[in-house]
C-alpha cells in the first residue's frame, strides 16, 4: 500500500464537492492500557489553496509517520482546520461498554462535536449507526481523505502525550516505551505485578491468566483521581480541549470517566512515540519489575 502525498488526500476530499470536509478517527483501539482518543477534524477547502495547504504535504495516516512528522502536522492541522474535537474514552468506560460500542460514540461524539457546518462527515473504517450525525464510511480512510488523516494525527499525538504523563504514575510498566500497546516486556510486568489502573479488565490478554497477582492494594486508589491529575499536567497552550462522556456513579469499582479537560502541551517534548505496529518494547523490563507499582499523588498521599 502506497504512501499518498498531502496533495492527493486533498485531492480526495475536493472530489466530494464540498466546502467543509470533517474527517474522525481514534488511536488507542488495540491497547491493553490508557483510554482511547477519538478525534475529528473539520477542513474548510475554501480556505485550503496554494501555499496554505504546504504544511499538509506530508500528511497521511499517522501510523505511516515517523513521530517527528507526526509533531509537525499536529501544529499545521490546529492551525489550519476550521475547527478540532477530541474525545476521551476511559479505561472505566471500555470495561463497562465494551470497546466497539465505546469507540463508535466517541467517534459519533467528535463528529457532532466539530458543530453542523460540515457539509461531508467521513469516518475511518465503518459506519458508526443511525444515532450519528449523517456520515460516510471510507475503507482505509486515513490514507485517502486528507481531513480523516488530520483526525488521525491529532488523536495519536494527544493519546502518546497523555500516556507519557500517566507512565510516571506508573512507572513499573514502561507505558513512556509502549504507550499501552501489548510487548513482550509489558506482558511480563504484568505476569508478574498485575494490571494497573490503566489496564482494560475485559480485554482477554493472556498476561492477565497468567499473572499471580489479582488486586494490588495500590488499586484501591480511585482510578479517576490518578488519570484526572496526570492528564491536568498536560497543560493548555496549545487549546485543543477534549471531552468525555458522562461517568456511571453505580460503578464503585470502575473507573469514572475522566473528567478533567486537558489539552496538548508546546511543552518541547519529543519523545519517540508508537502505534501498535511500531511500539518499543521495555529495554529493561527487569528493572521495572522492581519499581513501585504506582506513584502516590497529592490526594492520594492526604487520604
Amino acid at each position: 500500500m502506497g504512501v499518498r502525498s498531502g496533495r492527493k488526500l486533498v485531492a480526495f476530499d475536493r472530489r466530494l464537492g464540498a466546502r467543509f470536509v470533517a474527517g474522525a478517527d481514534e488511536a488507542g483501539r488495540g491497547s491493553l492500557a490508557g483510554p482511547l482518543v477519538a478525534a475529528a477534524v473539520l477542513l474548510d477547502y475554501d480556505r485550503l489553496r496554494g501555499p496554505r495547504l504546504t504544511p499538509l504535504s506530508s500528511l497521511n495516516d499517522s501510523k505511516q509517520l515517523l513521530p517527528e512528522q507526526r509533531e509537525r502536522l499536529f501544529h499545521a492541522v490546529l492551525r489550519l482546520a476550521a475547527h478540532v474535537s477530541v474525545q476521551v474514552v476511559s479505561p472505566g468506560e471500555i470495561d463497562r461498554n465494551g470497546l466497539h460500542r465505546s469507540n463508535l460514540r466517541a467517534l459519533a461524539r467528535a463528529l457532532r462535536a466539530v458543530g453542523p457546518a460540515a457539509e461531508v462527515r467521513l469516518v475511518d473504517g465503518f459506519k458508526l449507526g443511525s444515532t450519528a450525525p449523517p456520515h460516510r464510511a471510507v475503507v482505509d480512510g486515513d490514507e485517502k481523505s486528507a481531513a480523516i488523516a488530520a483526525a488521525s494525527v491529532i488523536a495519536k499525538v494527544v493519546r502518546d502525550r497523555a500516556m507519557r504523563r500517566l507512565d510516571a504514575l506508573y512507572p513499573a510498566f514502561g507505558f513512556v516505551s509502549h504507550v499501552g500497546y501489548i510487548t513482550p516486556g509489558h506482558s511480563a510486568v504484568v505476569r508478574h505485578r498485575g494490571p494497573c489502573a490503566l489496564h482494560r479488565r475485559s480485554f482477554q490478554a493472556l498476561c492477565y491468566v497468567d499473572s499471580p497477582v489479582e488486586h494490588d492494594a495500590a488499586l484501591d486508589l480511585p482510578r479517576a483521581e490518578l488519570v484526572e491529575e496526570a492528564l491536568a499536567s498536560a497543560g493548555t497552550e496549545l487549546g485543543v480541549a477534549t471531552a468525555t462522556e458522562g461517568s456511571t456513579a453505580s460503578d464503585a469499582d470502575a473507573e469514572r470517566d475522566l473528567e478533567r479537560v486537558f489539552a496538548a502541551s508546546d511543552d518541547g517534548e519529543r519523545a519517540p512515540s508508537q502505534t501498535g505496529a511500531d511500539a518499543k518494547d521495555d529495554p529493561a523490563p527487569e528493572a521495572r519489575l522492581r519499581l513501585p507499582l504506582a506513584k502516590p499523588t497529592a490526594r492520594s498521599r492526604a487520604a
